[in-house]
């Protein structure tokens, strides 16, 4: 049975575990002046969630005092290990406690001890009068306090842990917790437990024997016990006897810390309605501004309340009614909306499905709203047993489809892509989209937020929609829509209509206010959504058995790398384990750490290996074991089985809302990803092929970011370099190095192709000289003699830089903007990170736009050109257009098509695209 929360619990939060979690964790936010905010937002966000969903009275967020604890005198070290706090997280504390402090909340900070004891002796004092608490927290630590009066909920996760949920997470009973941390020790808190003893050990020995206590008064049982060491286990708990007691005395929460406040004395208060406006103006909080001028703070609306009767003003109450939403299970009622929707200027609508695979998904039933709070839900295939008779999939979909397919009235929906392809599926192509309030919000601000109908209900309605989970159910007992009994199923569907109208109404305001921002949403995004619909509704022809040969081929090309590993290492480990890999690389062969992770071991990432396979055979090694790794996992064995069953094709979803540029995303499968220089990731592009009587072209333009920076610069020598037709490269390398341009070796080319495309990507001399492998000097003269050969490129970036700081975005070439929150931030790291992506942002924004423009010329062309089975678009990847096109019509398609590609717009440089043809597409590129 899931774990309940009775009523009115007493709250205890760990502050310190979610301030450190909300720090890590994205989106860092800053506000104007470049202060970080995130932490905050993060830790305030969890607070609210938690008092809106079980409404205490009492609660209090306890935080770590400054200062060493009683462990420290236990053990010197205790903690010793930790890097010391950034000041990006210090510089939030004082904020983040002023906050809570004006909430009304309680908040704790006691010298000498941890957040932990205080928890737990106020957990403690609570039991002991009958009172239950919830504790939140994502510390493991704290799952030792669980018992019939105390129980754990991740806010961050939404998971709630009771004691049988201790014995299901950690193969232990709560009690056992502690001896556990003490056997197993923890590096994060540097407690150092047995010697060579991890998890598995130290479960194996407890569940063996119970306790540390038994172990000690029997040891010579444990070496009965079937763990790999066991034998030797006896003497050396003998052996560690006073490491083990004092592993214990650490890793034991404290339930006897002397407190001012007992736990009936922890009430929350009326908040500081003038404090918290204040603190939300610094933070620039704008949404919880909103909500004091409007409903007021969440705990003002909270505290009285409990879970059977919220209070009036709560959020809970739904700002959005559900007072004049209606089913309608009749003709005559369906009738009279279908009057309504034809006279409506636009209505937002959206389909509820039995899967979110647009490829499976049956229609279970629609819902539309033409004004706010006004919507209607019309099931046509819930047939759980007892459903009310319902009009019938084909009648509905019959009066539906002239409106649907008609210019007029607009269409609004939040994803219209997938609503379409379920529409595909009964024969009705969706015209007139008028706006798609996720495409409205990315456009808006890309980086702002996600951009998911239920974050955009809170960020701009104060809303809080129903959720899906709230009535199918999670995990494996989840079931699919149309199981839904209809007093559930038809508010939830019918209020995502009225929200997304009502979002359409919040964001069309936001966009239309900057004349640019609506011309990128109305002739770039939401055109291109019935193109990237045709397109995932076609899909692409692969070869399995290619890639089931080539997934053998690197099984055993890792087998070889595996084992070349084992023998530079001189015993055999886990190449996927980063703790083992630490142990190898640093403790064992000795090799120099280049950064840490942020609790202070030896990073063994990606960029880390890459600079250490410089000088030494084994980080290369696991280099190429990851590369191939993946690239089995992800495509070779993965592509064969996302084949649809029905078309034999693989058919993939294209995102538009996910990447801060603009640039187009792709999943199951990823296109954008797969490598395409090196000879395997080739192999897997030879896997996609054309069928019978057809060819793959492949068309990308040449160079086309080096093109868009000249034309952003109009730099003289760049322009004309593009004008005149010349390597680009070598015409920068004849400057840099000064020598003319039929004397330009490979070599001085490819030191100046580095700096072309590392200048576009805002890189440094040092990150220049790493990727030349040049001393940073020479590196730097490189970078002055262009930019003394260049001038207007410098004069561009510096420009670019102070605009991004003045503004906090830059544009692309089509106005579309490229929100930087971290262009002013206190820490140097982040805000030089923020002004390299303000050089790189425009060009590879308007890169993204001009492909998206290329693509709807494309279709516009192919419409009139092409006759049904003749030519397909098929893909996208980044500033490539992939074809299925007819062998005998190729040379015509090919001419025409570059032609609509390189006019999709007029730089003051010329647009190249350049085409490839194949029977597969690395042939075709």
């Amino acid at each position: 049975m899931a774990a309940q929360v009775p009523e009115n619990p007493f709250i205890l939060v760990d502050g310190s575990s979610y301030l450190f979690r909300a720090f890590y964790a994205p989106p860092h936010l800053t506000n104007s002046a470049g202060e970080p905010t995130g932490a905050i937002y993060g830790v305030v966000n969890m607070l609210r969630s938690l008092i809106k969903k079980y409404h205490p009275t009492h609660m209090a967020v306890v935080f770590d005092a400054k200062g060493s604890t009683f462990r420290n005198e236990i053990y010197a070290d205790y903690k010793g290990n930790r890097p010391p706090m950034p000041d990006d997280l210090r510089s939030q504390i004082k904020p983040l406690h002023a906050i809570v402090e004006a909430l009304g909340l309680p908040l704790l900070c006691i010298d000498g001890v941890e957040a932990d004891d205080v928890i737990g002796t106020l957990a403690q004092q609570a039991g002991d009068e009958g009172r239950f608490t919830l504790i939140s927290t994502s510390d493991k630590d704290m799952a030792q306090l669980v018992n019939d009066h105390v129980m754990l909920i991740n806010t961050m996760t939404d998971t709630l842990l009771d004691a049988d949920g201790v014995v299901g997470k950690y193969g232990i009973k709560p009690e056992q917790m502690i001896d556990l941390l003490s056997l197993m020790g923890d590096s994060s808190d540097n407690i150092p437990g047995l010697p060579k003893v991890g998890e598995k050990t130290a479960l194996a020995m407890l569940q063996g024997m119970g306790s540390i206590d038994a172990m000690l008064a029997n040891p010579e049982k444990i070496a009965d016990l079937n763990f790999r060491g066991a034998k030797t286990m006896p003497e050396k708990l003998k052996e560690h006897a006073d490491i083990l007691a004092m592993s214990k005395e650490l890793a034991t929460i404290k339930l006897d810390v002397e407190l001012a406040l007992k736990p009936d004395e922890l009430s929350i208060q009326e908040p500081n309605i003038e404090k918290l406006q204040e603190l939300y103006t610094y933070c620039e909080f704008r949404r919880w501004l909103a909500e004091l001028a409007e409903q007021g703070p969440v705990t003002a609306r909270s505290s009285s309340a409990s879970n059977s009767q919220p209070s009036q003003g709560s959020l809970l109450e739904q700002p959005i009614k559900h007072d004049d939403y209606i089913t309608i299970l009749d003709k005559e009622t369906f009738e009279s909306w279908i009057d309504e929707l034809k006279q409506a200027d636009a209505f937002a609508f959206d389909t509820e499905t039995t899967s979110l695979n647009y490829m499976e998904a049956e229609l279970v039933g629609l819902s539309f709203a033409i004004e706010a709070g006004k919507a209607a839900y019309v099931p046509v295939a819930h047939d759980y047993a007892g459903a009310p008779e319902q009009l019938s999939r084909e009648f509905v979909l019959k009066q539906l489809k002239p409106i649907l397919e008609a210019d007029k009235p607009g269409k609004i929906g939040q994803n219209l892509k997938y609503d379409g392809h379920i529409l595909r599926r009964y024969g009705i192509r969706l015209a007139g989209i008028a706006n798609d309030t996720m495409l409205a919000s990315y456009v808006f601000n890309s980086v702002g937020s996600r951009h998911d109908m239920d974050t955009l209900s809170l960020q701009y309605l104060g809303h809080n929609p129903i959720k899906f989970e709230d009535i199918a159910g999670k995990g494996a007992k989840q079931i699919t829509f149309n199981q839904i009994a209809l007093e559930e199923a038809a508010p939830y569907a019918a209020e995502d209509a009225d929200v997304t109208l009502q979002l359409h109404q919040r964001l069309w305001e936001e966009v239309s206010a900057v004349p640019s921002l609506e011309r990128v949403l109305t002739e770039i995004e939401l055109p291109l959504v019935p193109i990237l619909t045709d397109m995932e509704q076609h899909g692409v022809q692969i070869d399995a058995k290619l890639l089931a040969a080539q997934s053998k081929e690197i099984a055993a090309k890792l087998k070889e790398l595996e084992d070349k590993a084992f023998t530079i290492a001189g015993r055999e480990f886990n190449l996927g384990s980063p703790k083992q890999l630490q142990e190898i690389l640093f403790d064992e062969l000795q090799l120099p750490v280049i950064k840490k992770t942020p609790k202070g071991a030896p990073s063994t990432a990606e960029e880390v290996l890459q600079e250490l396979a410089h000088d030494y055979p084994l980080p290369d090694v696991i280099m190429q074991h990851r590369g191939l790794s993946k690239l089995k996992s992800t495509y070779t064995d993965k592509l064969p089985k996302m084949m649809n069953a029905e078309t034999h094709r693989v058919h993939t979803s294209y995102h538009q809302a996910v990447t801060a540029t603009g640039r187009l995303s792709s999943s199951d499968p990823n296109l954008q990803n797969i490598p395409i220089r090196t000879a395997e990731g080739r192999r897997v592009r030879q896997a996609f092929t054309a069928p019978q009587g057809y060819k793959i072209m492949a068309i990308d333009y040449s160079q086309i970011e080096l093109r868009i920076m000249a034309h952003l610069s109009s730099d003289p020598q760049l322009v004309d370099a593009f004008s005149k037709g010349r390597d680009i490269h070598a015409a920068t390398a004849a400057e840099v190095f000064g020598v003319q341009l039929d004397q330009v070796t490979t070599e001085q080319r490819r030191r100046a192709k580095a700096v072309n495309f590392g200048l576009i990507y805002g890189m440094s001399a040092f990150g220049l000289s790493r990727q030349l492998d040049i001393p940073r000097h020479e590196a730097q003269q490189y970078m002055d003699k262009y930019f003394e050969r260049f001038p207007g490129v410098l004069e561009y970036m510096e420009k670019t830089r102070q605009q991004a700081k003045r503004d906090g975005f830059v544009e692309t070439i089509f106005g579309r903007r490229l929100h930087l929150p971290e262009i002013r931030a206190q820490n140097g790291a982040r805000r030089k990170a923020a002004e390299r992506a303000a050089i790189n942002a425009p060009m590879q924004g308007s890169a993204a736009d001009i492909i998206k423009r290329a693509m709807i010329d494309v279709a516009g062309y192919l419409a009139t050109a092409a006759k049904d089975g003749e030519a397909y678009m098929i893909m996208q990847v980044h500033d490539e257009l992939v074809f299925e096109i007819r062998e005998d019509l190729l040379e015509s398609f090919q001419r025409k098509l570059v032609e609509v590609m390189e006019q999709a717009v007029t730089l003051k440089v010329p647009l190249i695209a350049e085409a490839g043809v194949g029977n597969n597409w690395d042939e075709a590129h």
